[in-house]
């Protein structure tokens, strides 16, 4: 279900017309952009495909992807950004954004202690000229999504992990 007015739904509803930066990767479930507005290249949300408002509102097989993508994502950022962690974290608090979403954010070795843990979100929400360009953000997302795609983890088309027994 898509909801008129709402940005996730919006974009996903236009998937096949975004930039790299807007579809990484996605199944029938899941879609990955990069964050925009973002000091932190390879900021990334995991979205989901239908509008859902509470992560207790996500059908089973949604919640089965969620950490199957959590995990690759997150070792796909180690072999392209070269972060030595990745910080996974859910409000959608932000107004305009009450769409469940998941921050998937790189966490380099030399990210200054003062911006580690919570205080990363400090990145968001930066001036123009000290946000991660359009450029740069396409650039992380294809190699992003060749990576995905060599381990064999994902691109259009791939459904998440088996539910059968």
């Amino acid at each position: 279900m898509i909801e008129r007015g709402c940005f996730s739904c919006e974009n996903t509803a236009r998937f096949d017309e975004l930039p790299p930066r807007e579809r990484i990767a996605s199944d029938e479930h899941w879609r990955v952009a990069h964050a925009a507005g973002t000091g932190l290249p390879g900021w990334l949300v995991l979205v989901p495909r239908r509008h859902v408002l509470t992560i207790a509102d996500l059908t089973d097989a949604e919640a089965a992807g969620l950490g199957y993508w959590q995990v690759r994502l997150s070792r796909a950022l180690h072999a392209v950004t070269g972060c030595v962690k990745t910080y996974i974290v859910q409000f959608a608090e932000a107004e305009g954004f009450g769409h469940v979403h998941f921050h998937v954010i790189p966490r380099p070795a030399d990210l200054p202690v003062d911006r580690r843990g919570p205080n990363v979100f400090g990145f968001l929400g930066q001036p123009e000229g000290q946000v991660v360009n359009v450029d740069e953000m396409d650039g992380v997302a294809s190699a992003l999504a060749q990576r995905l795609a060599r381990a064999g983890d994902t691109s259009q088309g791939h459904h998440g992990p088996s539910t059968g027994q």
